[in-house]
């Protein structure tokens, strides 16, 4: 007996018309932006071996990942993410490529996200990677293209920065495992602060322990840096203050006036590849991030390259969501006109469709036997022009409106 052939699997959906045309308006809508920036498009394979994501620092848990095996049997998965891949051909096919290297791409992506409501468990990403510069430029630039992402969409937006080499200073002081440090971490970005108390409180009371419980709260505006510096005198973490005030003070005035910019010291991506600067982007009236990102300096040399780079992804499922919710649905391109061929005059029939197509028309055929079946067709589709091929007389003469 079949159970599962009339739906999809969970945290998937079909997607009809309008919604269609919502995705591939942002799809567009992204690309375009990121080409006129000098960003080349690539894609990936939807399948990848397992060992591309089983790297020595495994960034993503094997529960979340959909495993299959290959003809040799041979571990496959189907892609968690776009940037390991993107690493993986920047350490091989382009390792010779003149830097910086501008790489963009609309692709998706498939996470085992089970524990999660209303997830989706395949998410179209369309992102910029930005591959070969350390600069303060390099960072700019992708939080200038982050902004005009969000401000395409036409919406009140805001952006979070912060820099998560913060965090894993703090937590490489406390006497700690890796599985306990990346428990700490989940409590820190989700600022579950009594879980987070409880939990430091079994490493002693110590400036460490101090100041990771206080690092969810440390967010707001530039009075963010005070308090941080008070809370943590070291020098290390005080340079990535330093750095991190300047790009805030930068990106204040490249969100300009229809959005606004936060400070967040508790920004701890799960994707932990991230070594430095952490992007988050948000529109008005959805919780969650569309956009996230960062600088991930060490990820490639783990594909044997060693090369900085940065970049984002635009969560596309996220977006379509928001313009849904607020009514912004565009309209569904409707048939001009519809032909119909008497017997014996269809390839006229399909010639003169072809035409009217050329002159910038949507044209359907007929696919009926009689002209009154056509013209209720016409009516429930409220197509308004009925055309009856049904000689060899020029178009114009056969021309009906109905």
């Amino acid at each position: 007996m079949k159970n599962y052939d009339l739906i999809t699997p969970e945290g998937t959906k079909d997607l009809l018309f309008g919604e269609c045309i919502i995705r591939r308006n942002i799809e567009n809508t992204l690309l375009n932006l990121f080409k006129s920036r000098g960003y080349s498009e690539m894609i990936t394979p939807g399948l990848e071996f397992f060992d591309v994501f089983n790297l020595k620092s495994r960034y993503f848990p094997q529960e979340t990942l959909y495993k299959m095996t290959d003809s040799k049997g041979r571990l496959l998965v189907m892609r968690p993410d776009s940037t390991m891949p993107i690493a993986r051909v920047i350490a091989t096919r382009l390792h010779d490529a003149v830097l910086p290297l501008k790489l963009c791409y609309n692709q998706t992506v498939y996470r085992n996200e089970s524990a999660l409501k209303g997830r989706s468990d395949e998410t179209v990403q369309t992102g910029i990677e930005l591959i070969g510069s350390q600069m303060k430029m390099a960072d700019l630039e992708v939080i200038s293209t982050a902004v005009d992402s969000l401000n395409s969409f036409g919406m009140e937006f805001s952006l979070e920065i912060g820099n998560i080499g913060i965090f894993k200073s703090l937590v490489e002081k406390l006497d700690a495992n890796d599985k306990d440090k990346n428990y700490i971490r989940k409590l820190i970005e989700n600022k579950n602060f009594p879980a987070l108390n409880d939990f430091l409180d079994t490493f002693g009371n110590s400036p460490v322990t101090n100041a990771l419980k206080k690092l969810p709260a440390l967010f707001g505006g530039e009075e963010v840096f005070e308090k941080a510096e008070e809370l943590i005198p070291d020098e290390n973490i005080k340079r990535i203050l330093d750095e991190l005030r300047n790009i805030y003070c930068d990106a204040a005035e490249l969100c300009g006036k229809d959005g606004n910019i936060t400070v967040d010291l508790g920004l701890v991506n799960k994707t932990d590849y991230y070594t430095g600067l952490i992007i988050k982007g948000y529109l008005k009236g959805h919780g969650e991030e569309v956009i996230s990102g960062g600088r991930y300096d060490k990820l490639i040399s783990e594909f044997g390259y060693d090369i900085p780079a940065i970049g984002f992804a635009v969560n596309v499922n996220a977006i379509s969501k928001v313009i849904e919710k607020n009514g912004i649905l565009p309209a569904v391109s409707s048939t001009d006109a519809i032909v119909f061929a008497e017997e014996g005059y269809e390839v006229k029939a399909i010639k003169t469709a072809k035409e009217l197509r050329e002159q910038g028309f949507i044209v359907e055929n007929a696919l009926f036997s009689d002209i009154e079946s056509v013209r209720e067709y016409a009516k429930e589709k409220r197509i308004a022009r009925v055309v009856v091929i049904d000689s060899d007389e020029d178009l114009n003469e056969q021309e009906k409106i109905k």
